[in-house]
């Protein structure tokens, strides 16, 4: 087990993509958990999927934060890429933690849409890292992802293995990410963490991730297609459990340590969180189903078998992914453990309440 060496209450922590899916539910969890607890969210709010999903986790932060008289909760409107503001940020609050969740996510829009990726996860990563530099700040924690590992035949993916094949634009950025954040430690001794998210679900989640996509075509009467036949596994991961995970980690920066050549050996290291369980896409369908009529979603007698429709892989897209958790079980002592029907369930029921309650 790894050491605190940070200290949350009582620091001004920085987190992008505050209104994001991970980063509301982040700032929740520290609002929750963490006597005098100083978060300042970023988030540009922008269209990639349904705005209102957005102001309805700020929503939640603002009725949470109201709770708690003895947090300090500031959320301010603007993008990653910009780079006056993020120093401006910076100067002004003299930033303790960083935990960088803003980025534009999705595989499949990356193709379609490739320009907003450079933007938000090259430029607008490179902004946060300049800015640690100039501000040093005593941890900086961020996301990465599980689409690094491309189309590696190993499995479980552990954090030893060579990432070098991606398999879309999307998952060179996030790779690039790795390695900006690793020139950034060993150059300006910036303790960083990047985290290897894998398959996030759970309520008030992305609109574009499957588990929510095919509720919505579902509800429509319309086809969910399942791709390369059925024959994908997913480590889907609560995002209770990555929250956690994340949590423990802001508090453990790796050690500033100098070398035989009197330069920092890079304070840097990069985890996996994920279920550490990968489900067949068909299993995580039927399970859906059930708990889509168990919440009253959709009604007890739904023909699924008429809206179902297997079809090849899409470009970008990987047979598996699978985590190797150990690293983080041995350093942290934990281990996400939510099963996939109860984050199910959570869905199904948010889902109710967010769309249907009412009519």
């Amino acid at each position: 087990m790894i050491d605190k060496n940070i200290l949350l209450s009582n620091s001004p922590i920085l987190i992008t993509g505050a209104a994001g899916f991970i980063g509301s539910n982040l700032v929740m969890e520290l609002i929750r958990t963490v006597p005098n607890i100083n978060v300042v969210g970023l988030d540009s709010l922008n269209d990639y999927y349904d705005v209102s999903i957005k102001e309805y986790r700020l929503a939640e932060i603002e009725k949470l934060a109201a709770e708690h008289s003895n947090c300090k909760w500031t959320f301010v409107k603007g993008n990653i890429a910009n780079r006056a503001l993020i120093d401006e940020l910076f100067e002004k609050y003299h930033f303790s933690i960083v935990v960088n969740l803003a980025a534009q996510a999705g595989v499949r829009y990356s193709i379609t849409n490739p320009d907003v990726y450079i933007e938000s996860n090259i430029v607008g990563f490179y902004n946060i890292l300049e800015a640690c530099r100039a501000n040093p700040v005593e941890h900086l924690v961020y996301a990465s992802s599980s689409s690094v590992y491309g189309t590696n035949k190993k499995v479980p993916y552990s954090t030893d293995d060579k990432v070098d094949n991606p398999v879309s634009l999307y998952a060179a950025t996030k790779k690039s990410n790795e390695l900006m954040a690793h020139a950034y430690s060993k150059l300006y001794n910036i303790p960083s963490t990047g985290l290897r998210f894998f398959t996030v679900y759970g309520p008030a989640g992305r609109p574009d991730m499957a588990y929510f996509g095919f509720t919505n075509k579902l509800l429509k009467g319309e086809t969910i297609e399942i791709f390369n036949y059925g024959n994908c596994k997913r480590d889907f991961t609560y995002v209770d459990d990555i929250v956690e995970g994340v949590k423990r980690v802001m508090q453990c920066a790796p050690e500033k340590v100098t070398g035989e050549d009197g330069l920092p050996i890079p304070p840097y290291r990069v985890y996996n969180i994920g279920n550490n369980n990968p489900e067949n896409l068909l299993d995580f369908v039927t399970i859906l189903q059930d708990e889509l009529i168990r919440a009253k979603v959709l009604p007890d007698d739904y023909d699924f078998e008429a809206h179902k429709k297997l079809v090849p892989m899409q470009a970008g897209d990987v047979p598996i992914t699978y985590a190797d958790t150990s690293a983080l079980e041995k350093d942290f002592g934990f281990k996400p453990s939510t099963s996939l029907r109860e984050g199910l369930r959570k869905f199904a029921e948010w889902y109710h309440d967010f769309y249907q309650k009412g009519e």
